[in-house]
């Protein structure tokens, strides 16, 4: 009987042992990498393959995975550093990188701490681009700073297997006392285009105020201009007239110049009683005449 178990259990053993070995290689020859990482494959210590995403197979016992890498988008933690203008003005920079690991073999063999790395090659890249420029055009061409730096740093690490997607300049603060340097020099520029609003609202009512002159006495002289006109013209009448019925229209004339005068006279308040001279009742004599005779 136990000639017969003995055999048995040895056989039993052997396919045991062999399935289990067959898990094994199973297990450590089938590699699935997920979507969001890479697998740094080594054989005997040394960089062998890099699994993507998916079903991937290794040599079982003589490849191992080394290092599993996340290539989702990082972002660095918010970094300040201070740096000097070209016009000598101390600010301080916060500045924030997004990045992703594009190539792990170069990520994991050439750099140790990248995060670190990337935060020093920043640091550096601020101080010198903004040593270039004055206070006012790193407030003003934020953006072109912005654009500058990501490149720089795009170039500083090509070696480590990275990709930079975005540089943020977060905020760029100033000490206390530029601040209170600026603040005087906003107030008075602000002061300096109040005094010159009002100038030139004043210049603009002296201007407005000797345009109005000018068309009064513009309106005066063309009134005075139809008037002399009208003048001319009832001259010309009477040199007409004298010029066609001689001496007849001119006394005529003057006799009816007599009567409305003589009449305007008897007409103002207080003068009931009018005096009229000899010659002027021949000169009212000779009108009537020249009427009868128009007549």
């Amino acid at each position: 009987m136990e000639d017969v178990i003995l055999p048995l259990l040895q056989d039993n053993l052997v396919i045991l042992l062999a399935a289990l070995f067959l898990i094994l290689v199973v297990v450590r020859g089938v590699k699935i990498v997920p979507q969001s990482e890479k697998f740094v494959v080594e054989r005997f210590g040394r960089l062998h393959a890099v699994l993507g995403p998916g079903i991937n197979f290794i040599v079982p016992f003589l490849d191992r995975v080394a290092h599993r890498i996340s290539i989702l988008e990082r972002q660095l933690p918010t970094h300040s550093q201070d740096a000097i203008t070209s016009d000598n003005v101390l600010v301080q920079v916060d500045t924030s990188v997004f990045y992703r690991i594009i190539e792990p073999e170069k990520t994991v063999y050439r750099i140790r701490d990248i995060d670190a790395a990337i935060e020093t090659t920043v640091a550096g890249i601020v101080r010198a681009e903004i040593g270039k420029m004055e206070l006012d055009h790193v407030q003003s061409n934020r953006s072109a700073l912005i654009d500058t730096i990501k490149h720089s740093v795009e170039d500083a690490v090509d070696n480590w297997g990275i990709e930079v997607t975005r540089a943020e300049i977060l905020d760029v603060n100033l000490d206390q006392a530029t601040r209170e340097a600026m603040l005087q020099q906003l107030n008075a520029e602000r002061e300096r285009r109040a005094q010159v609003t009002k100038a030139e609202g004043a210049k603009r009512a002296v201007e407005l105020n000797a345009d109005a002159e000018l068309y009064a006495a513009e309106q005066t002289a063309k009134a005075r201009r139809i008037q002399a006109d009208a003048e001319a013209y009832a001259t010309a009448v009477v040199a007409q007239a004298i010029s066609d019925h001689g001496i007849e229209a001119a006394q005529y004339q003057v006799a009816l110049k007599q009567v409305e005068a003589m009449a305007g006279l008897g007409a103002s308040a207080g003068n009931q009683t009018v005096v009229i001279p000899a010659q002027a009742l021949e000169a009212f004599g000779d009108a009537f005449k020249l009427l009868k005779g128009r007549a």
